[in-house]
């Protein structure tokens, strides 16, 4: 039995926001016996692992250090979800792996659905200032663990492509060690993962793989436990089409997190087949969410033009699910791009309050 064919959406979570009060009170009920707090965030809200599996190869994985990344977090809880439709399959898995999986690294920034933790500190940027409250944690883990991968579970945003036209729904990386981006050994252990996963992956969505930019970042976490001898595979969820609440790339984030594991038990440390990680395209920065075209301005003189617009995610407190807010992001020649949404503005009235849309503000145009 294939895993695609028991996977079942978690329905405790639907929404693509989570609460984590409601993650904490889930992970309470259900998993009490399986679950430690590790920490506490700078609000004080704790920090949870979940361990689970008995097997000779050690993993370590982590969802939000980006608060408005829920991705992660969907997946393991509909990987274990669906793992009770098969025993077989579970039993499989878990006597080949033990895995520390730590649920919402960042609960104050899931809480508020920021990238940054309430410290205003991007998590993935803080390895060697080391002054956010919560990376500590990991880090600990880590320099006390005898881990042989980790997989540090993020999201990119709407602007990916594998070639142009299809959305990057989930992209991979090996990260690189230093500069120069030299292909190590942990870098081959990452690409034999990764060539797996997309080999599982490529049937189910073809085209939808992407390979991310492999440039070194020296502040990164990813990059930083590579250069100090962790195996680490980088997942970025993304775009899929007609889905901006991400549901049809949380159930393909979680097949890639369960193929993850199981080439990490296969493997266990080999690098077979790590020469086709090169060929997943690599991510194309070619989208943006609307684009209208053609638009003439009321002003003395002619002038049609271009408006690119993307949406920026927010959560409202009292709401359960996060909206999405339309900004002005390029005005002019954008035929370079596209969008996911395109209209033809011709002969339509361009209704504003102002003669030009203003970048980086709110849409407060209509036509008519």
């Amino acid at each position: 039995m294939r895993f695609e064919d028991v996977y079942r959406q978690n329905p405790e979570f639907c929404n693509r926001y989570i609460s984590p009060e409601k993650l904490f009170f889930y992970l309470q009920q259900n998993f009490k016996d399986s679950i430690s707090e590790i920490g506490r965030s700078f609000f004080d809200k704790p920090i949870y692992k979940l361990s689970v599996g008995f097997g000779e190869v050690n993993i370590i994985a982590w969802s939000q250090m980006h608060g408005n990344e829920s991705n992660a977090t969907h997946a393991m809880l509909d990987l274990l979800f669906s793992l009770d439709e098969s025993q077989d399959l579970r039993d499989n898995l878990f006597s080949k792996i033990k895995l520390d999986f730590i649920f919402m690294l960042n609960p104050d920034g899931s809480e508020k659905w920021t990238r940054l933790n309430a410290q205003e500190i991007d998590l993935n940027r803080d390895f060697h200032n080391n002054q956010s409250t919560e990376l500590k944690f990991l880090k600990d883990l880590i320099n006390n663990g005898d881990y042989h991968y980790g997989l540090n579970l993020h999201e990119q945003r709407t602007i990916f492509t594998t070639d142009g036209v299809h959305p990057a729904t989930l992209s991979f990386l090996s990260p690189s060690e230093e500069v120069e981006r030299k292909i190590t050994e942990n870098r081959k252990k990452c690409m034999a993962v990764i060539s797996r996963i997309n080999t599982k992956l490529q049937p189910l969505i073809p085209h939808h793989i992407g390979r991310y930019s492999d440039e070194f970042y020296p502040t990164s976490t990813g990059d930083n436990f590579m250069k100090f001898g962790l195996p680490t595979v980088l997942f970025e969820g993304g775009h899929f089409e007609n889905d901006y609440l991400r549901k049809e790339t949380r159930k393909y984030y979680t097949i890639a997190l369960y193929y993850a594991l199981d080439a990490m038990a296969s493997l266990n440390s080999a690098t077979g087949g790590w020469e086709e990680y090169f060929d997943i395209p690599e991510n194309k920065e070619t989208h943006f969410d609307v684009i209208y075209r053609n638009v003439k301005l009321n002003t003395d003189h002619e002038c049609i033009l271009d408006i690119a617009v993307q949406f920026k995610e927010v959560f409202e407190e009292g709401n359960d699910e996060i909206s999405f807010i339309p900004y002005v992001i390029a005005v002019g020649d954008v035929k370079g791009k596209k969008g996911w949404e395109e209209i033809n503005c011709s002969g339509k009235k361009f209704i504003s309050a102002s003669k030009y849309p203003k970048l980086d503000e709110i849409v407060s145009f209509t036509f008519e």
